[in-house]
């Protein structure tokens, strides 16, 4: 299933999504997730279908955090010159970084390159912590989704860590959520970046240095994930500037596509 989240009459909404001409539609209303996928069926209402670009769309997580993964991709680690971890780097970004799908990416005055960075993202859906090595990670994940982890580049180097520069409003896009219809555990998705059409990022999950079971479990054994936490999972090589008026969309194999312009 996929599913958006969306304000109708000042009140937001969730609805599931299917593809109709070629198009994408909000085509049934449903209750908030909070939980697993399977573990109770979302409560229908009264809706009438209608396209998603006549919808206002809002971000489809509230997470009570967001926990990055840097430098998870060698040729990533590279064309910034940084060594290849041994271990996860986390970071936190700030939920109020969320931004919704086609809603304006704003660059801070403060900097003076704002780089786009497509990444497969993990939707939590179920409270976990110090998760067992021979757990199946999948019963606490609700879904997968596009973000874009924007950053303050020239930020990111002169303050020494990364929360001021991963952190402005506007700088996690992210959406729409799938819930049943992909596994990167099993099967490798290919995540695409583009900037005003032509393609900057193309790589494959399969090259993740930590795969997404090492990263649930490394992220757990320090912190508790709760309901609609998000996870994104790093980004392959060929990150990028952005400018005003520039459109990036970033594409993930099985997901969709997360698009948003640049003011």
């Amino acid at each position: 299933m996929k599913y958006c989240k969306f304000e109708a009459l000042g009140v937001a909404r969730y609805a599931q999504v299917e593809v109709r001409d070629g198009e994408l539609w909000a085509v049934k209303a449903m209750a908030e997730p909070v939980e697993a996928p399977g573990s109770h069926a979302p409560k229908g209402s009264k809706f009438a279908p209608q396209p998603l670009r006549t919808m206002k769309l809002l971000a489809p997580v509230r997470p009570s955090k967001i926990v990055c993964i840097g430098r998870n991709y060698k040729e990533h680690a590279a064309e910034l010159g940084n060594d290849v971890p041994a271990e996860p780097l986390l970071f936190l970004k700030a939920p109020s970084a969320l931004l919704a799908p086609g809603a304006a990416i704003l660059r801070p005055a403060q900097s003076q390159r704002v780089d786009f960075e497509g990444e497969l993202g993990i939707v939590i859906g179920k409270r976990c912590y110090q998760i067992g090595k021979d757990e199946d990670v999948r019963q606490y994940i609700r879904g997968y989704t596009c973000v874009n982890d924007v950053t303050a580049r020239d930020l990111q180097k002169s303050d020494g860590q990364w929360s001021r520069a991963k952190g402005f409003d506007t700088f996690c896009p992210v959406g729409p959520i799938v819930t049943d219809e992909v596994d990167p555990i099993l099967n490798a998705l290919t995540v695409t970046t583009t900037l005003n059409g032509e393609t900057k990022q193309s790589g494959s999950t399969r090259d993740m240095i930590f795969p997404v079971e090492e990263l649930l479990r490394y992220i757990t054994a320090a912190m508790t994930l709760l309901p609609g936490d998000l996870i994104p999972t790093g980004t392959p090589a060929g990150v990028g500037p952005m400018q005003a008026g520039d459109v990036v969309r970033v594409t993930i194999e099985g997901i969709g596509s997360l698009e948003n312009p640049v003011s």
